[in-house]
């Protein structure tokens, strides 16, 4: 036999041998899987079927207690969770040194149920994701999708949300920095952290108020990125908005305006709109900054007073209310003065017109008495009424008001407003009220009273040793009186005036008093 051939028998018995060899493997462990399966207490969960075949999968008849770490070496996402004490099995109380088969336990079968959750009383604290919120009201289909592992479930806000992300992935996908599990709607986003802070009216606004249209990247950071369409200067101040307005409110500004124009608003003009003294727009342009110059169309006074407004107007009000004029022009105003306007006597302009201090100097027109009087207005008359308020004293005259004097009008004596060369004596008033028709001479007062005209007091008997008695008390003074005194003498003696009624023809002589009486002519006394 050839070399050759020699080889080719060889080859071919080893390679039956290997055949032979690789036949009896598979028959020993087809024996051996016949083995196993008779001395399981029953069949695994479909899940634990391709470890079936080799005990020593699961089982160290050596040691019952590697089971544990046995099952981990499977589950290497579970035996991590217990490592690093996070997940369920890395949550619970005895982990690490629980034993997996106390709660999984297996051969009962293909459909056996080995995970044994209750859904119901499952404690989802125990996860990494604690159902708060909205959360804790979903079914648990809602984020463990079905035939996925529950620990396959999305631990991120995103992972969920995805797709009701309004903003289109331009901000974190930390969800939770401005959301909350409560509510979707309504953020928490605390934006301080940012370039920005929300200061004023802007802590109050709606995102979508400067991030239009959900834009996030790219949102203007100055006043004049977003509010250039409000901006009422039409740029004349440039862009810093801040250096003037708050953020409070876009109408209140802090722009110190005596630090950088030299001209401090006070009062009115504090609150007013900057319009309403920089009526371009462009503030840039020069302005008055004296009362008249912006003022000039609300003079009142016609320019009377000059451009001095501040000399009796303030800042806060334009009506006038204390300005002291005794102080200032050493002339108080008093009375009827105190209630006029001042161009009723300021009727040029201060800087030409003076203006006397005396009463004559203002009412000269008006002096009923053409200047006769040489004493001051002030002497009769008083600042609150010119014609009522008179405080003339005639007990200084030389002629004191007594009686009815008192109460009549001054007109009734002084004939004319110039007071001078009024009569001083009764008569020289009174010649028409005479009843005596001057028979009594003009020494009125010897009889009569300035309290009564009928009243007087004539003591007859005193004054002219005659007295009146019985019928004479009845007579009239001009019944014996018939001419002036002083004129003809009258006589004591009764014959004097009844001469003409003795019907004695004066044969008893003059002393008619000896037979008759004063009380009658008739009957007589006969001694």
């Amino acid at each position: 036999m050839s070399a050759q051939g020699s080889g080719k028998r060889n080859g071919k018995i080893r390679g039956a041998a290997w055949v032979m060899a690789i036949s009896l493997m598979a028959v020993s462990s087809a024996f051996a899987a016949t083995v196993e399966t008779l001395l399981m207490p029953g069949k695994v969960t479909r899940a634990h079927e391709k470890q079936e075949v080799d005990c020593a999968n699961c089982h160290d008849r050596s040691n019952v207690k590697t089971q544990t770490s046995l099952c981990l070496d499977c589950h290497k996402d579970i035996a991590a969770d217990v490592r690093q004490h996070q997940g369920y099995h890395g949550r619970m109380s005895n982990a690490g040194v629980g034993e997996c088969r106390a709660c999984h336990t297996e051969h009962k079968g293909r459909q056996a149920d080995i995970v044994q959750l209750s859904r119901a009383q499952f404690d989802h604290r125990l996860t990494d994701f604690a159902l708060e919120g909205a959360h804790a009201a979903l079914g648990c289909e809602s984020c463990h999708k079905k035939g996925a592992a529950w620990r396959k479930a999305p631990s991120t806000c995103v992972g969920c949300h995805k797709n009701d992300d309004i903003h289109r992935g331009q901000l974190t996908q930390s969800c939770g920095e401005c959301h909350s599990s409560m509510s979707w709607t309504g953020g928490k986003f605390d934006h301080d952290k940012t370039d920005f802070k929300l200061t004023g009216a802007h802590a109050t606004v709606t995102c979508d108020a400067c991030h239009v249209g959900g834009r996030y990247k790219q949102t203007p950071k100055s006043c004049n990125g977003c509010h250039a369409t409000d901006d009422e200067h039409r740029g004349a101040r440039g862009e810093d908005c801040g250096k003037c307005h708050v953020t409070k409110e876009w109408k209140s500004a802090k722009f110190d305006h005596l630090k950088e124009t030299n001209y401090e608003l006070l009062g009115v003009h504090d609150r007013i709109n900057c319009v309403a003294c920089h009526r371009t727009g462009n503030y840039k342009d020069k302005i008055p900054k004296d009362c008249n110059g912006c003022h000039q169309a609300d003079d009142a006074h016609a320019a009377r007073f000059g451009p001095k407004c501040g000399d009796c107007h303030d800042n806060e009000r334009w009506q006038v209310k204390t300005y002291d004029h005794a102080e200032r022009h050493k002339f108080a105003l008093l009375g009827a003065h105190a209630k006029i306007d001042c161009y009723a006597c300021h009727t040029a302009s201060v800087a030409t017109q003076k203006l006397a201090k005396d009463c004559a100097g203002c009412h000269r027109s008006e002096d009923p008495h053409g200047g006769k009087l040489k004493a001051g207005c002030e002497t009769c008359h008083g600042e609150q009424s010119w014609r009522s308020d008179i405080v003339f004293d005639h007990d200084l005259t030389n002629f004191p008001l007594l009686g009815l004097h008192r109460v009549v009008s001054c007109a009734q004596c002084h004939a004319t407003m110039a007071f001078n060369r009024v009569p001083g004596t009764c008569v020289e008033c009174h010649s028409h009220d005479d009843v005596h028709k001057g028979g009594l001479g003009k020494k009125c007062e010897s009889c009569h009273s300035t309290n009564g005209w009928p009243l007087w007091v004539f003591d007859h008997g005193k004054e002219t040793h005659f007295a009146l008695l019985g019928a004479h008390a009845k007579l009239q003074c001009a019944d014996c009186h018939h001419e002036p005194p002083g004129t003809v003498k009258m006589s004591s003696q009764c014959g004097s005036c009844h001469s003409k009624d003795d019907r004695h023809l004066g044969q008893y002589g003059a002393q008619c008093g000896r037979c008759h009486s004063t009380d009658s002519w008739k009957g007589a006394r006969i001694q």
